[in-house]
């Protein structure tokens, strides 16, 4: 069983060192083989020379993708390289490296296809999020819901991990604008089961998220509208 882990980064120098050396620590706990791989998404400072300086193994990005191109060059890397699973994780210490075989062990155990980590299916996060952004969430939950009948409660994550299948399909088919919540809308289309995994997450290490209040309430509204046409383009296929 061999699973890849990637890490979508952006300007991210003074956090990757430390998100990949907790990564290694994991490593030998699993009993499957685990890799990482860091997509350099154009970034303007030096994340790439840190990822050089460190041998950590690194696909540069000339110029910026975004995150869906940048996670989507991940899922073809994962791909070509014949993994069973891909987990995607965040460059900015955020996600907690000791949950990723709870992401993973339902994906082995053919239970469902995908797996989200979750910060509200369980009290064990204590990083939730600011209040609008977590509103935002709770609708875009209300439009899957709507969309395709399963209830997902953190949206937004992009803390999780899919099986081979799937992998197939987003190293061919990603969104490329907040991505997560549209992605979900397919694979359930496609009739791939997806749970929620409790995890903790935290706040990024170093730096400021991009993401305003005024940028939440628009980045609402548009994967909302997203969201329902996937559903839509996924009903006549």
């Amino acid at each position: 069983m061999k699973v890849l882990v990637i890490i979508p980064a952006y300007n991210e120098e003074e956090n990757i060192l430390t998100t990949c050396l907790n990564l290694d620590k994991i490593k030998k706990n699993l009993d499957y083989e685990l890799d990482y791989i860091v997509i350099n998404d154009g970034s303007k400072d030096n994340t790439l020379k840190v990822c050089l300086d460190n041998k950590l193994p690194v696909i540069n990005l000339v110029h910026n993708l975004g995150i869906g191109g940048a996670v989507q060059t991940g899922y073809k890397y994962a791909l070509k390289n014949n993994y069973d699973i891909a987990i995607q994780f965040d460059g900015d210490g955020q996600h907690d490296a000791t949950f990723i075989d709870d992401l993973v062990k339902p994906i082995i155990n053919n239970e469902v296809g995908m797996t989200v980590g979750s910060r509200y299916i369980k009290d064990i996060s204590a990083f939730k999020s600011t209040k609008i952004r977590q509103l935002g969430i709770k609708v875009l939950s209300m439009v899957l819901k709507i969309t395709t009948g399963v209830k997902i409660l953190d949206m937004t994550s992009g803390f999780r991990a899919v099986n081979k299948d799937i992998i197939n399909i987003f190293a061919y088919d990603y969104p490329n604008d907040y991505p997560e919540p549209e992605t979900i809308v397919t694979v359930i289309k496609r009739g791939y089961q997806v749970l929620e995994v409790p995890v903790k997450m935290h706040e990024r290490l170093h730096g400021k998220s991009s993401i305003t209040p005024l940028k939440s309430i628009y980045y609402m509204l548009k994967v909302s509208y997203a969201m329902i046409v996937r559903s839509v383009i996924e009903r006549k296929k």
